[in-house]
């Protein structure tokens, strides 16, 4: 079988039945098309001309580009899935990136904002009445949601009896997050500033009665963590850093913190542990006298 053939019956699946996002399909897909390119050039263009020589050229010709290894390591990562979907629908027999390892990476730990700081916020937010972005910016750490979790949410979503959130996590998996008091009172200010509304109404509206969107809670968060932080990225998704890190240096367990974070396997929630021994280590620096 071709193997255009076969990355767009694959690309085909993930859309329709493992229902992944547009962004993550359009991934997939833009590094299966440089791949299926690379062996175009090289006339390999059935799925069964190819092997793990094959695939190792690709990744040389990559890193001969300059390509980072992270990049890297992705496309190895959506071979990998293309191969073994052909496996399971019997096209090929073998997966022959399996044995391909990712280039050896030093993990960026996810930077976040002291508890401090975001508490500097919450009080000029509501300082200035700011009911709505109040809101925004204490559901997204308080129940460490991502920016797309937070627009999706409707007001059914939230049981305010018994303090919970519905939440719509990646891969269309429904998870339940607990949600404080403070929270909720939060919520509720906001929406005493709505007309009159249905409870099946997204939460949060933009300025003309629209459902909210990413790049408007990107420009809210980005502008008060300019004005109150010197940290390199400010985006909302550093609000989540901020509250697993946070749960985890008081204490939390860490699959508990898993469980509200929607991570799928463990080992992602385990970045967290590292920031939070980073972050002791240098407070013993600063206080200990025999640091």
């Amino acid at each position: 079988m071709l193997i255009e053939t076969v990355i767009k019956d694959f690309l085909e699946n993930l859309e329709k039945i493992k229902r992944l996002s547009k962004h993550t399909v359009l991934a997939y897909e833009n590094d299966l098309i440089q791949f299926q390119k690379f062996c175009s050039e090289n006339k390999k263009n059935h799925i069964s001309e190819i092997n793990e020589k094959l695939i190792r050229y690709f990744i040389m010709e990559l890193s001969e580009n300059k390509l980072h290894k992270n990049s890297i390591s992705r496309k190895l990562s959506s071979l990998r899935r293309l191969f073994d979907y052909a496996i399971k629908n019997e096209i090929i027999e073998i997966n022959p990136a399996s044995k391909i390892r990712n280039p050896k990476t030093k993990r960026a730990l996810p930077e976040i904002v002291d508890k401090n700081t975001l508490d500097e916020i919450n009080n000029e937010l509501e300082e200035n009445n700011l009911k709505k972005a109040d809101a925004i910016f204490e559901i997204l750490y308080s129940c460490a949601l991502r920016v797309s979790e937070l627009c999706n949410l409707n007001i059914s979503d939230i049981d305010f009896s018994s303090g919970s959130i519905k939440v719509l996590g990646k891969g269309s998996k429904h998870r339940i997050v607990p949600i404080g008091k403070n929270s909720l009172e939060k919520i509720n200010n906001y929406l005493s500033e709505r007309e009159i509304f249905d409870k099946k109404s997204p939460l949060f509206l933009t300025a003309k009665g629209k459902r909210i969107y990413p790049r408007l809670v990107y420009r809210l968060v980005n502008n008060y963590l300019t004005n109150k932080t010197d940290i390199k990225k400010k985006s909302p998704h550093i609000l989540r850093h901020s509250a697993a890190t946070h749960m985890l240096d008081n204490g939390a367990d860490l699959l508990a913190v898993k469980e509200i974070l929607g991570h799928e396997n463990l080992s992602t929630t385990q970045i967290y542990t590292h920031v939070s021994v980073e972050r002791l280590k240098s407070i013993y620096k600063q206080a200990h006298p025999k640091s």
